[in-house]
C-alpha cells in the first residue's frame, strides 16, 4: 500500500472534571470522550524525500507546531520510516473543544503504520500519543471512553448515548493554556472534587444520567464569552435534552431524541454558527 485516505473524527467531552494540578504542569481530568461522526480527511502517501504537508487552511504550516508534523515526526524517528506527503481537509474548526488537532494526529500515526507495514500496537501508539497531546490517546480507538489522568488513562465504555448531536461552533477561538489559568481560582477554592466518571465505570450511559455531567470550564469560559452560554442555554429551549461545552469550548452541543426539534435547532443557528447535526460514532 502506497496511499492511504482516512476521516479524522472529532470528539465531545460529556463532562469534565478538572481535578488537581500536576507537578509537570497538566491537570488531572476526569471526562468521557465521544467521538462524533463529523471529520476533517486525510491523504497520506509513501514518499522518497521529506515530509510535504499542505492542507486547505492557512494557519496550518509543515513546521513544528503542527501536530501532524510532530506525529510524523515521532513515528519516522522510531520506525525509520521513509517520507510522506499528507494532505489534509479541515472542516473542523481550531480552538473549538472538539479535538480535531489531536484526532489528525492520531489518525497520521495510524495510517503511517498501515502504508508502511508498522509492527505496532494500539497501546504503542497510545503511549507515543501522550508525547504528542492530551486528547492524541483517545483517538488512536475512538468510540467512547472514559479518560483520566491528563486524558491518556482510558476505559471503554460499553455503549454511546445512541441520538443526535447538534453541534454547534462560534466564530471564537479559546486557547485551552488560557481556560485553564482561567479555571485556577475555582480549582484552589476545591477541597475534593469529585470523579463523576467513576460513577459510570463499565456501564452504559443514557439520556436519563447526563444531569450527572457538568464541564468545569463552563465557569470561566460563559461568564467571558457569554454568547457561548446563550448558545447552551438556547439549545435547552429548542428542545435539548443535554446540553454542554466541549472541551474548553468554544463548541457547544446538544443531545436531542427528537429529529424534528434537531432539524428546527439547526434552522436557528446556521448559518450564523458553524452547525452540524452527528451522531456518535
Amino acid at each position: 500500500m502506497n496511499s492511504i485516505n482516512i476521516n479524522s473524527y472529532a470528539k465531545v467531552n460529556i463532562g469534565l472534571k478538572i481535578l488537581n494540578k500536576r507537578s509537570d504542569g497538566y491537570h488531572n481530568i476526569s471526562t468521557v470522550f465521544q467521538e462524533i461522526d463529523l471529520f476533517d480527511t486525510i491523504t497520506i502517501s509513501k514518499s522518497g524525500g521529506p515530509l510535504k504537508f499542505s492542507s486547505n487552511v492557512e494557519w496550518l504550516q509543515n513546521d513544528q507546531n503542527n501536530l501532524c508534523v510532530i506525529a510524523y515526526n515521532h513515528i519516522k524517528n522510531l520506525y525509520k520510516i521513509g517520507g510522506a506527503n499528507i494532505v489534509l481537509k479541515k472542516n473542523i474548526s481550531r480552538g473549538s473543544g472538539l479535538g480535531s488537532g489531536s484526532s489528525n494526529a492520531a489518525a497520521i500515526m495510524k495510517g503511517l503504520r498501515e502504508i508502511y507495514n508498522l509492527e505496532v500496537t494500539d497501546s504503542e501508539l497510545i503511549k507515543i500519543g501522550s508525547r504528542i497531546g492530551a486528547d492524541v490517546p483517545f483517538f488512536i480507538n475512538g468510540s467512547t471512553q472514559v479518560g483520566e489522568g491528563i486524558g491518556e488513562k482510558l476505559t471503554s465504555i460499553r455503549s454511546s448515548i445512541d441520538a443526535h448531536y447538534l453541534i454547534v461552533t462560534p466564530d471564537i477561538s479559546i486557547d485551552t493554556k488560557w481556560a485553564y489559568s482561567q479555571y485556577k481560582n475555582n480549582l484552589d477554592n476545591c477541597s475534593s472534587p469529585t470523579k463523576f466518571s467513576d460513577s459510570f465505570r463499565g456501564k452504559s450511559i443514557n439520556l436519563d444520567t447526563l444531569k450527572f455531567f457538568e464541564n468545569d470550564f463552563e465557569s470561566v469560559v460563559f461568564p467571558t464569552y457569554p454568547e457561548i452560554g446563550a448558545i447552551k442555554d438556547k439549545l435547552i429551549a429548542l428542545g435539548a435534552k443535554f446540553a454542554s461545552l466541549s472541551g474548553s469550548g468554544s463548541t457547544v452541543y446538544g443531545i436531542f431524541d427528537d429529529y424534528a426539534n434537531i432539524d428546527k435547532a439547526y434552522s436557528h443557528f446556521f448559518p450564523r454558527h458553524k452547525t452540524f447535526i452527528a451522531h456518535p460514532v
